[in-house]
């Protein structure tokens, strides 16, 4: 399980860490703040939209059939003698919530941002055959993707929200790798 307060952390500090020992390295201004400001862009543009998908969608999450009935036990309304979803309100509309995964979109913001940020400062398509280059490259995505994985495995996401969530958060880092 990876706690809500580590994704930050994962996503924004960690690539950001990354991205000063480059600086502290090179003392490229011009590159700390381009790299920056991706980096930032990715995930706020990522978080805005992984929210506003999430509010128009409402997809159910898993358990949500246990969000309803915390006992296990059904409630029926004694008029029409359909059943009542008598769980606590803000745990039902959390359960609302499930496409796209937040988790697995901000982490493949940030850290598919500093992927592409280290292939262009390790220069791993160079053609030279380098392949420890790609493995450096490709670690950040292989975190992201273990990020995402938790998260079907918590039972707190279908696999069709993590992979839309990683594919989202990925995409917006590419453009804004494009562009700064």
């Amino acid at each position: 399980e990876v706690p809500f307060w580590a994704v930050p952390l994962i996503g924004i500090l960690l690539p950001f860490a990354i991205i000063i020992g480059i600086y502290v390295k090179r003392k490229n201004v011009y590159d700390l703040h381009n790299a920056v400001l991706g980096l930032l862009f990715s995930v706020l543009i990522t978080g805005v939209l992984t929210d506003a998908i999430k509010d128009a969608v409402g997809r159910p999450r898993p358990d949500f059939f246990w969000r309803c009935f915390p006992d296990g036990k059904a409630v029926y309304d004694n008029i029409t003698t359909n059943v009542i979803c008598h769980g606590d309100n803000s745990v039902i509309k959390e359960g609302h919530k499930s496409f796209p995964s937040g988790h697995s979109s901000w982490s493949f913001a940030g850290l598919g941002f500093l992927s592409w940020y280290l292939a262009g400062k390790l220069k791993a398509f160079d053609r030279r055959g380098h392949v420890a280059k790609l493995c450096i490259v490709f670690l950040p995505l292989l975190c992201a993707s273990l990020i995402a994985i938790s998260r079907v495995d918590d039972y707190w996401h279908h696999w069709q929200d993590v992979f839309a969530g990683g594919f989202l958060g990925l995409v917006i880092a590419s453009f804004c790798y494009l562009q700064f």
